[in-house]
């Protein structure tokens, strides 16, 4: 069987605990024996290297060198990590190794909370298949990514809240890999509530599994 550990805390706005609830129950429908920790200490833990999955939900806070020493090795050495929004690509701030492993950083949200378009990229990816075109409705993360990733999905923001930006696309969903493990964001996700749209509850869920792949 496969086993994953959820780790949530951080910054209370984006509800960690109900959204590691909902994860947890989509990696038990899927089959996975779940774990879920609420400190950083979980990630210190030597064994989560037998593990297949992690899935951090802790935005902004701090890291232990020693954790995140621990954590990014588990995941050089083959296990899996995904994750969305805040909870994953805009935790620990100071860690530049977190980040060089996610892919990505979080810097700004113009707007706040708008309406803008999530557009695929790559509808041949076993993640995205039949998933089209779609509105969402979240905070529209511009962030700093890494050149290297897989990018499955974007958006382009308006220049509506910051006019320098108009026509930038950004990448909203990718995978990588790290070492020998396989890495998935999505920045979509702010609140629960977004797990009730069909798109990036699917999307996410695909996330998760492809990380926690053997191969």
């Amino acid at each position: 069987m496969r086993k994953a550990l959820i780790v949530w805390g951080g910054w209370n706005g984006h509800e960690p605990d109900r959204c590691a609830a909902i994860v947890a129950d989509i990696l038990k429908e899927d089959g996975f024996d779940v774990r879920v920790e609420t400190t950083t200490a979980a990630f210190a833990d030597p064994a989560i290297k037998d593990l297949s999955l992690v899935v951090p939900i802790y935005t902004m806070a701090k890291i232990e060198k020693a954790e995140v020493a621990n954590l990014t090795r588990a995941v050089e050495g083959g296990v899996g990590l995904a994750g969305f929004h805040g909870g994953m690509c805009d935790a620990f701030r100071e860690a530049v190794d977190y980040q060089f492993m996610c892919g990505g950083q979080w810097v700004a949200h113009p707007g706040k909370i708008i309406d803008y378009w999530v557009d695929v990229t790559r509808p041949d990816d076993p993640i995205m298949a039949g998933i089209e075109r779609f509105p969402y409705r979240s905070e529209q993360y511009y962030m700093h990514v890494d050149p290297s990733n897989e990018v499955l999905a974007t958006t382009t923001f308006k220049g509506d809240h910051a006019w320098w930006i108009d026509g930038v696309v950004m990448p909203v969903v990718w995978k990588r890999r790290h070492g020998k493990g396989r890495v998935f964001y999505t920045s979509l996700g702010h609140v629960a509530a977004e797990f009730e749209v069909p798109e990036m509850r699917t999307i996410l869920r695909r996330g998760l599994n492809w990380s926690a792949a053997d191969t």
